[in-house]
């Protein structure tokens, strides 16, 4: 996949209103291709949040992670795929004939050539060994990973959200051509804050990333624009 870089970056809207989704989009297009909407906005602002980015020129990466009983789940990719955001979400938990029933509602529905990217969102990268454990899924997380990975593109799912850490696994045993989107992405200097497995921007992108995901790094950062110029420089 030749993507500049940056269209392969990603920053997580992690905020709770218009007004603040307007002010970041303002100051990142130039640098940011895509922009993360997760539950917290799209729960408090709509799809009205949608609108507001793609009038900047910019694309939306829905996150919502749809997990649901297939029909449900095929609704609601329809109407993400409607709102022509560039890539949404399920989560691979709900099984095969739930992500299978979402490829094919968003396949008829859509226009060839206008469909959304989707993809499937492994196990999250705030959890470890013990944490999955807790939850009843047994084995290294790499290789739970790796497994419903291969469930996703079994389903016809066009790539998945992992780790950096498991993205070469991925891409080896999966295909090249399978898109893995990585949050868990922190610069040298970052904390590490709630999540448990994570890379650097370069790291990630040797690893084989198409698209990585940045919070935090960016928007705590006493200077956002050069907070993305250094990511930039690193992919």
């Amino acid at each position: 996949m030749k993507l500049s870089s940056r269209e392969r970056l990603i920053f997580a809207l992690d905020v709770s209103s218009l007004k603040e989704v307007a002010k970041w989009v303002k100051l990142l297009k130039g640098y940011v291709g895509i922009f993360k909407v997760g539950k917290e906005l799209f729960t408090a602002c709509g799809p009205k949040v949608v609108e507001v980015i793609h009038n900047s020129g910019a694309e939306v990466f829905l996150d919502l992670k749809f997990h649901d009983i297939p029909n449900t789940a095929a609704k609601a990719g329809i109407a993400a795929a409607n709102l022509g955001v560039k890539m949404f979400n399920v989560h691979t938990l709900g099984g095969l004939d739930m992500m299978e029933a979402v490829r094919e509602a968003v396949d008829k529905t859509c226009g060839k050539g206008r469909q959304p990217i989707i993809l499937g969102v492994t196990i999250l990268t705030s959890l470890n060994e013990k944490d999955i454990k807790q939850v009843g899924i047994r084995g290294p997380v790499r290789s739970r990973v790796l497994s419903l990975a291969k469930l996703a593109h079994r389903a016809g799912l066009d790539g998945v959200v992992a780790s950096p850490l498991e993205v070469r696994d991925i891409k080896k045993k999966v295909g090249k051509d399978f898109i893995a989107v990585t949050p868990g992405i922190r610069m040298p200097d970052s904390r590490p804050d709630d999540q448990s497995r994570t890379m650097t921007p370069r790291e990630a992108v040797r690893a084989g990333a198409d698209y990585i995901v940045v919070g935090r790094p960016i928007k705590e950062a006493k200077e956002p624009v050069e907070a993305v110029r250094k990511i930039l420089e690193e992919i």
